[in-house]
């Protein structure tokens, strides 16, 4: 199950500071055994991911390295089409974040067909109910 949750592959979505301001990124992630890496690139440059993800509760959480840069942290959770959460830097530079498996024959108008804009607020809302309505380990 957790296979088609979370398939290994090709991703791709975007990140935003606000709903105005998406900013495209590609990647390519596996996960195993409750591992998730990876590697990609956006209009900040190249990146790797490391992180987890919980097939039961559907969370997962990573940080993604620029090369010769800095760290960023998301959290999210995978709902409907994709993996929906925020990211931060710091407490002052965050913002939200959606990425979904590219399918075989996906083309460029699909993908960015897709790119819902949510509010960060809204996010940051839903993360933190998912959070306190997730179950105890």
């Amino acid at each position: 199950m957790s296979h088609d949750l979370f398939p290994s592959g090709p991703w791709t979505g975007f990140y935003n500071y606000c709903p105005q301001d998406k900013h495209r990124m590609d990647l390519d992630l596996t996960f195993a055994n409750g591992n998730m890496s990876g590697d990609g690139n956006d209009d900040v440059g190249r990146f790797f991911i490391r992180g987890r993800y919980d097939a039961q509760t559907l969370e997962c959480w990573w940080t993604k390295t620029y090369v010769g840069r800095h760290d960023v942290f998301y959290r999210g959770f995978r709902e409907g089409k994709g993996i929906w959460g925020t990211w931060e830097i710091t407490v002052r530079d965050r913002g939200g974040f959606h990425i979904w498996p590219k399918r075989a024959g996906e083309g460029e108008e699909e993908a960015e067909s897709k790119e819902a804009v949510v509010p960060f607020e809204e996010l940051e809302g839903a993360i933190e109910l998912r959070r306190v309505a997730a179950p105890k380990k």
